[in-house]
């Protein structure tokens, strides 16, 4: 998945790729279309704020006190969407195929790493808050954003969601066809292999883990421990079903490392693994990231601010996630070895 391997090339493997992404067909156009056009709202609600529109945004918001601050996020996230595009153009395009898998698989980790815990909380804080509790459509981890109208969440992350479901879509459909004889097979016929360093890397990023986990399970079970007052007080049924998926993905990640790296659980095809670590590692890494990059861009009052504990967590979670993505880089480069 980290390369493209000579020997494809030599022994015409790679042709069938290039042939059927050249001949797109339907489904593919489908969604390149469907993610092209769920970017449109999003992009179209930060080009006005730039513009200095209030659209959604209501009186007394603190965002209208943090002009130069609003204009740089704003910016920032514009460019992150229009990445989006530019992803979906190189999964549907003969010339993606061209493309070095350093420039195409970070910035696809890190938009599946975004988007999948919106994909997963926005929906499940939506169906909590209408059995009873108050949801939340946060999904990083916080509870919601005073500063926006309602509606705003709902118009970006249906977007996002869709977002997310086209480009994953097409993101398998084309690693199978470039990379896909890098997970053929189960666990039980991998080679058996005594370099230190993937397991060194993967228990360490399950040590590391314990440390998150621990302060996941117990905001989810009630606890305000660490938390800032704001988020405290803000807590509801939504707050705790996203603690609960913070969770599973720090379990994902670390599940796919260590069986990747001692090959556990060999009855396992191969691609579980690899997905539980793509996926884990993107939600733990990325969210993470970007929750520290949110501290110092704050723009609520002190009671708002992420306590050390939180920023800590954020921290290590972003570790992890880098961790957990070396041992599944790691690995595809040994198979890739091997099968050359």
């Amino acid at each position: 998945m980290t390369q493209t391997l000579p020997s494809s090339r030599r022994s015409g493997t790679a042709r069938p790729a290039r042939s059927a992404v050249s001949a797109l067909g339907r489904p593919r156009r489908a969604l390149r279309a469907g993610a092209m056009a769920a970017c449109a709202p999003y992009l179209a609600l930060k080009a006005a704020w730039i513009c200095g529109s209030h659209l959604g945004i209501p009186e007394g918001s603190p965002l209208l006190d943090h002009r130069a601050s609003m204009l740089f996020a704003n910016g920032l996230t514009v460019l992150m969407d229009a990445a989006v595009i530019v992803l979906v153009l190189v999964l549907t395009r003969p010339w993606g195929l061209r493309t070095p898998a350093r420039l195409l698989v970070p910035p696809m980790w890190a938009a599946s790493g975004l988007l999948v815990p919106i994909m997963a909380g926005f929906p499940l804080t939506q169906l909590a808050g209408a059995l009873g509790g108050a949801g939340s459509p946060a999904t990083g981890g916080g509870s919601a954003e005073p500063f926006l109208d309602d509606w705003v969440f709902g118009v970006v992350y249906v977007g996002f969601i869709v977002q997310g479901i086209a480009l994953g879509s097409l993101f398998v459909l084309y690693a199978r066809d470039r990379w896909g004889h890098l997970w053929r097979g189960r666990v039980w016929d991998l080679p058996r292999t005594r370099r230190l360093g993937g397991r060194a890397t993967a228990v360490t990023a399950a040590v590391l883990a314990l440390f998150p986990a621990a302060l996941h399970l117990l905001w989810a079970t009630g606890s305000a421990t660490g938390l800032n007052e704001g988020r405290a007080e803000e807590r509801g049924s939504g707050f705790h079903v996203l603690e609960y998926l913070n969770l599973l993905y720090l379990a994902m990640a670390v599940a796919g490392a260590l069986i990747l790296a001692f090959r556990w659980v060999p009855v396992l095809p191969v691609k579980v693994p690899l997905a539980l670590a793509w996926l884990g590692s993107g939600a733990v890494g990325c969210w993470g990231g970007w929750l520290v990059f949110g501290s110092f861009m704050s723009l609520g009052d002190v009671t708002e601010q992420p306590t050390a504990v939180m920023f800590l967590t954020y921290a290590v979670r972003m570790i992890i996630g880098i961790l957990v993505a070396a041992v599944g880089v790691r690995f595809l480069k040994e198979r890739a070895g091997s099968r050359a």
